[in-house]
This record gives C-alpha cells, structure tokens and sequence, in this order.
C-alpha cells in the first residue's frame, strides 16, 4: 500500500508539472512578446557590456565574449526564473478565501505549487528563454554551455531557489492586508544581488562576498557561472541544494503556520 501511495502521489505531481506547462502555453503570444522584448534589450544590453569591457578588460574575471553570454542568458532567465516576482496563484487566493480548500486537501500545497511552477519555467525557458540565446548566437557568437547537463541541474536547482523564496513573500499575503511593499522590496534584492544587473564578481569587497552567499545568486549567477564554465560544480550545485533545502523548509513551515491561522480564524 505505501508504495502505491507513493507512486499515486509522484503520478499527480508529474501531472501537474504538465498542467503548468499546458496551462502557459495558451499565452503563446504574451510568450513570444516576452521573449522578443528580452532579445531588443539583450541587444543593447550586449553593446553596453561590450564597451565597458572593452574599457576594463578582465572584469569579475570575464572576458568581453563572457560579458556578451552573460547579458543574453540572464535575459532568457527573466521569464523562467520569475525574476521580477509573481508567478504564483496564492496571493490571490489567500484573498479570497479559496485557500482554504487547498489546505485541506490531501496533497502538499506547496509541493502541488512547485511542480506547477516547474511546469511553466519549462515553458517559459523553452519559448521565452531560448530566442534571446539564439539571437546572441547569431549576432554576437554566444557559445553553448560548458556542461550541458550540468547546466539544466543548476538551472533546475535555480527555479526551485526562485518558488522557495516567491512561495514565501506570497504566503506573507496572509498577514499583510497589502503585499506590495514585500513585492517591491523581493524584486529589489532579486534584481541586485542574483546577478540580473551585473556579475556579483563586480560587487566590491564584503558586499560581493556577501552578495554571493546569499540565496538570490543561485537563481542566476551560480546558473550562469556553470553555463560558462567558470563554477566549481559541485560547490555550485551544493550551494543551490542547500538554498533550495532552507527556503522550502521554511515555506513547509509557513504552510501549517497559514492552515493553523485558518482554522484559528473559522476558515
């Protein structure tokens, strides 16, 4: 019996990494808009690179050819990463009380939204993510990753680092009557310190250390840096593992902290 259990249980999260998939790819043309405004800004974002490179060859150990891969592969990030916040149907439905029904529902609300999510960054990546890469091919040379599997790991682990920390700021809904602030201060941590701005290796002194062990780097830096080949693999990945361990712990913890608000409330 447990495991076919466990067997019924891994079949619905499965079916719901394809429901994410499915249910993104009925905005085919918010996906295509998407990644043709990633590609205009990855191009004069490249250009921009390119001259300050240029100007200061070596920087945070890149060359102007690393600076160009940058540039267009965290563009392909933006979507599928979620950089910008959002992404996640809980606000809403903390809102209007639906999320009752989700928790009292046999299955992991958090889990059930991860695979969910993990659906639609496969989405995202493929239609939204690749075009901008393509075009940095095409027009600046960009190479292929270094490890090709060892990129679409640290490129999973960074999509789970990104639900783990998204998961958290929509699940403060729940004690805010108004999640903007929350919003506006997650998309500036995760626009400063994951490396969608610049490489963290620019960031000076204790500010780039810092900025470097904090979790937002494993969404895009650590990702990038293993595209380029410039990781320590294992480290890398052990450092997104470990990122992706904490933030889901804390958000198994924020869910019975919401259920046990619910029930407390009469919900």
């Amino acid at each position: 019996m447990p495991s076919r259990s466990g067997g019924a249980t891994i079949l619905l999260y499965a079916r719901l990494v394809r429901y994410g998939f499915r249910k993104h790819a009925t905005y085919v043309a918010a996906a295509l808009a998407g990644a043709f405004t990633n590609s205009v800004f990855g191009i004069l974002r490249a250009y921009v690179l390119i001259a300050l490179w240029q100007a200061r060859p070596g920087l945070a150990g890149y060359d102007v050819h690393d600076a160009v891969t940058f540039c267009f592969v965290t563009q392909a990030f933006i979507g599928s990463m979620q950089l910008f916040g959002g992404g996640l149907s809980i606000p809403e439905r903390i809102r209007s009380g639906d999320i009752a029904l989700d928790l009292v529902r046999p299955a992991s609300l958090q889990l059930c939204s991860l695979a969910e999510d993990l659906g639609r960054a496969a989405y995202l990546f493929v239609v939204r993510g690749l075009p901008p890469v393509l075009l940095g091919a095409l027009l600046f040379g960009i190479g292929a990753p270094h490890d090709a599997l060892a990129f679409m790991a640290s490129f999973t682990l960074g999509v789970v680092v990104s639900f783990g920390w998204r998961y958290l700021v929509a699940l403060s809904v729940c004690w805010l009557s108004d999640d903007r602030g929350v919003m506006a201060v997650s998309l500036v941590l995760t626009t400063f310190f994951s490396g969608m701005t610049l490489p963290l290796g620019l960031f000076p002194g204790f500010l780039g250390d810092l900025a470097e062990a904090l979790p937002w780097a494993a969404m895009v830096q650590v990702p990038l840096d293993v595209y380029l080949g410039k990781a320590d693999l294992w480290q890398a990945l052990g450092g997104q593992a470990f990122w992706a361990a904490v933030l889901l712990g804390l958000g198994a913890l924020g869910t019975r902290l919401i259920r046990h608000r619910v029930v407390i409330q009469g919900g």
